[in-house]
């Protein structure tokens, strides 16, 4: 497979991770499975998710990186780890966390993420 898009796959496997162990809880919060649970319990899950999170992040930057023979410097793979991570978060939020709006400033700011990745990849010499 190619180093670029198995570098990008597993950049979104890692946010899927990352978005539901940073936001998850509140999602289980508002389903009332975890009112009453104490914040080290939450801290706890929330860990546990995040260790598929770099389990997916780890390989990613080093599949991906131009330190070791990928496609992408290190300025490249953190934007796109970063649009990456907005779009999952948008998609997390618009499907399981129905009722948050996504407002006009929200969609300008994503675009502005998307022309990041059009200047980082900008030939600069």
């Amino acid at each position: 497979m190619n180093r670029a898009l198995l570098t990008i796959i597993l950049l979104v496997v890692s946010n899927v991770f990352m978005t539901f162990a940073w936001y998850g809880n509140l999602k289980l919060q508002q389903m009332k499975l975890i009112t009453d649970w104490p914040l080290f319990a939450i801290i706890l899950l929330s860990w546990g998710l995040a260790l598929f999170e770099y389990c997916a992040m780890i390989p990613a930057n080093r599949i991906g990186s131009a330190i070791n023979g990928g496609p992408f410097n290190l300025m490249q793979l953190k934007i796109i780890q970063e649009v990456i991570s907005l779009t999952v978060f948008t998609v997390i939020v618009a499907t399981v966390f129905k009722g948050e709006p996504i407002r006009w400033n929200n969609i300008v700011s994503f675009l502005l993420m998307i022309a990041a990745v059009f200047f980082a990849f900008l030939k600069s010499e």
